[in-house]
């Protein structure tokens, strides 16, 4: 990677971190690696061989790197303070705003200070896009950390075509409105040309808050918004086009690096760690509090004590990806999860035979690709979840045939996958019962099942999501036509 000369791009991303971690070894070589996250697993296969700029924080408080290539991709990092990331990224992002458009699983906190940093970061972003984009490029904005940068860049660059792409829920309008700053977060949105989010239901959501809160009109899936008086965001007149286009994963990719002969023995290996068990439940999630994992803990725990399952014959294995750690709830959250873990073990596993394995650290595509292989039941059961990859992942990974989902209603994911075996996580009796079903069912049936989620998959993967979002972004109107601006 060399810093090269400076130069503007016709496709622009920009999200909250780059698609690079840095390194630095004992020598203080710095070392920039692809990063581990769902969006930039899911934008690797869409940004081969296309050359771009990606705007992002390069992962650590203080200056920021020149910008530099990696491959074809110009990579920009914005800088953030330590004090910024605590307001912005740990406060506003994840404490305001990631509690309230997840149902307000644990109550969103609301300060002052923290919005006024989120919408200075968001200025900076936008600057930052704007210094890339060449003109009239396509620019990409990913995610809830960057709602304002939309306006914000079309005030400065009209000459943009610009999209937006929530990867979490947009929450129902009588959520979304306990937030004091809600009009200025719809109106940077309307800066866009499309929105996409990833169910109907988050589209429909975005729209009845703007009716509710801005006074806009809507004609389908198109926002009209007739401008305001004033200077503040999104104060033009706009038409945006709002609608799902949910998102996938590389399912090729993913699929080919599964049947390598290493990975087939690593999975095998994998499972004699585990004691050789007749039945591997597993579970992976980033250590958050949407995911579920209290909850599922619960119902494992109850069935070993109902005697349903039991080590050495079954073996639940939870992976739980630090997450935000400096955050209370998560802290929480890791405490409780821990001292569940610690009380199921002490109950019901024996000298050699562990109930419940508990993985507190993160692993690479190649180790989960193996882990997936393992799992015979696959319980990703979220209490709210934008879309959920682990699950396709899953299935895709299991190219042997073999393999059983419990999935969770309140994913993305469910109004795809109709064929998993779907629950409700908040009813634990339920839950219970789906997984004993997905353990008991018959060899023709699970086959049957995993055979449908494995096409749906393979048919709607993530190069079609960049395809119909970016082929929606270059149809989007922009401005209202003559019959929406006079109804």
């Amino acid at each position: 990677m060399v810093s090269p000369d400076r130069r503007t791009f016709d496709f622009v991303i920009a999200a909250n971190r780059l698609p690079v971690d840095r390194h630095v070894d004992n020598d203080g070589g710095v070392e920039w690696r692809t990063s581990p996250g769902g969006l930039v697993t899911a934008m690797e296969s869409v940004m081969h061989g296309r050359e771009a700029a990606w705007v992002g924080w390069a992962g650590f408080p203080g200056e920021a790197p020149e910008p530099f290539d990696d491959d074809q991709l110009r990579l920009h990092p914005v800088p953030l303070s330590a004090e910024e990331l605590r307001d912005y990224y740990e406060g506003f992002s994840n404490d305001t705003l990631w509690p309230l458009y997840h149902d307000v699983i644990v109550p969103p906190t609301f300060h002052r200070s923290w919005w006024n940093c989120y919408r200075k970061v968001n200025e900076r972003f936008a600057e930052a896009v704007c210094e890339v984009a060449a003109e009239g490029a396509t620019v990409w904005i990913h995610d809830y950390q960057l709602q304002l940068v939309p306006a914000l860049v079309r005030d400065r660059r009209p000459d943009l075509r610009i999209g937006w792409f929530n990867h979490i829920p947009f929450p129902p309008v009588e959520l979304f409105s306990q937030l004091p700053w809600r009009r200025e977060i719809l109106r940077g949105l309307l800066g866009a040309d499309f929105l996409g989010f990833q169910r109907p239901d988050d589209a429909r959501n975005f729209m009845r808050a703007c009716r509710a809160r801005l006074g806009t009109t809507t004609v389908g899936d198109r926002v009209v918004w007739r401008g305001a008086d004033d200077d503040r965001l999104g104060a033009s007149p706009r038409t945006v086009r709002a609608a799902a286009v949910p998102i996938s994963i590389d399912a090729d990719g993913l699929r080919e690096l599964a049947r390598r002969p290493e990975v087939v023995e690593m999975a095998k290996e994998m499972r004699a760690s585990f004691g050789n068990p007749k039945v591997v439940l597993l579970g992976v999630d980033r250590l958050d509090y949407t995911k579920g994992i209290r909850h599922r803990l619960q119902a494992i725990g109850e069935l070993f004590e109902d005697g349903e399952i039991s080590p050495p014959d079954v073996t639940f294995v939870q992976v739980a990806t630090p997450s935000r750690e400096r955050v209370d709830a998560y802290r929480t959250l890791r405490e409780q999860i821990e001292a569940t873990v610690g009380r199921i073990n002490g109950d019901f596993s024996h000298l050699g035979d562990i109930a419940v394995h508990y993985l507190h650290q993160t692993y690479d595509r190649q180790d989960m690709a193996a882990l997936f292989q393992v799992a015979d039941v696959m319980l990703v059961t979220p209490l709210r979840d934008g879309m959920n990859l682990v699950a396709k992942e899953y299935v895709t990974a299991r190219h042997d045939g073999g393999g059983a989902l419990v999935l969770s209603e309140f994913t993305g994911a469910a109004e795809e996958l109709r064929h998993a075996y779907l629950c409700n996580p908040h009813d634990i009796a339920g839950l219970k019962e789906t997984i004993l079903r997905a353990v008991r069912d018959s060899p023709q049936e699970k086959t049957r099942r995993m055979r449908a989620l494995r096409r749906r998959v393979q048919r709607n993967d993530v190069q079609r999501w960049a395809d119909d979002f970016l082929a929606a972004l270059a149809a989007a109107p922009g401005r209202p036509s003559r019959e929406e601006a006079t109804e």
